[in-house]
């Protein structure tokens, strides 16, 4: 009963790696159950191929990273860019959530620049309060217990800005958070430097390619430290303001309010 069950859903299956892998590292270490959900398979994300061997690739390379912490990896067959939040996908969610019997759903914010990012939020928002209600997917016995919803970090600015609720200190883990990013080599290596024009630079050398990502990773990483200064400060006091890695979030207020009790058992690894 002590354990923590963590249900995080990406829009695509790189996603949860980069929001919330360090989180998952130290929920894993400790013995608590995590799963990363992503609702669509990824098969547009690249440049010279894609459709069934881009999604299959995909998702061998999810697994690859939810092996490396013990956490558990799940991959929908939704075209990439396609994920609609229709009646049917929100049944598909609820269920999902329904079977997993989460403490705690993690998702993006509904204020992004992908469509499937935003639909990703909306349909956990949408599922938020049907994954009570016995006659709705009743094949599923719904959920007794309430649920803490929250989002991932983002920068956007407009219309609301990201607010940090919970910051935590992911430093002794982020060689681990880089590895599983790492894993999605389809991406990293590939995809994301020919989408930002730096494709050249990617060494093709293995282990010159995993300095390079570690180079670029820890300087992402370390900007998301500096975006929830003031709450790791809070968490872990003066020692916050030296914090060099972190992951953050913010509560859904469709979700069970966060009291200090509820942070303290869904966030062990933060200071008492």
């Amino acid at each position: 009963m002590d354990k923590v069950r963590v249900l995080a859903f990406g829009a695509h299956p790189d996603d949860c790696e980069l929001r919330v892998g360090g989180c998952a590292a130290l929920w894993a270490a400790d013995g608590h159950l995590v799963r990363f959900v992503s609702l669509t398979n990824g098969d547009t994300g690249h440049f010279s191929m894609g459709g069934g061997p881009l999604a299959r690739r995909r998702r061998y390379e999810a697994a690859a990273a939810a092996d490396l912490t013990g956490i558990e990896s799940m991959v929908l067959d939704i075209h990439n860019g396609e994920l609609i939040p229709d009646i049917k996908t929100r049944k598909r969610v609820i269920r999902i959530i329904r079977e997993f019997e989460p403490d705690l759903i993690l998702t993006h914010r509904p204020y992004d620049y992908h469509p499937d990012h935003r639909y990703a939020s909306q349909l956990v928002q949408d599922a938020s309060y049907i994954i009570r209600v016995p006659n709705m997917t009743p094949l599923t016995p719904p959920l007794t217990k309430p649920v803490a919803i929250m989002h991932f970090a983002d920068r956007f600015q407009k219309p609301i800005p990201f607010s940090p609720d919970v910051a935590v200190d992911i430093s002794p883990v982020i060689d681990t958070k880089i590895a599983m990013v790492a894993c999605h080599e389809s991406q990293v290596f590939e995809w994301l430097p020919y989408d930002a024009g730096q494709l050249e630079e990617v060494p093709q050398e293995a282990m010159a390619r995993q300095e390079w990502l570690h180079t670029n990773m820890q300087a992402r990483f370390s900007r998301d430290a500096d975006q929830c200064r003031d709450r790791l400060v809070e968490a872990y006091g003066d020692t916050g303001q030296h914090v060099e890695y972190a992951e953050s979030f913010e509560c859904c207020e469709y979700g069970a309010p966060l009291t200090p009790e509820g942070k303290a058992r869904l966030f062990p690894f933060l200071p008492n």
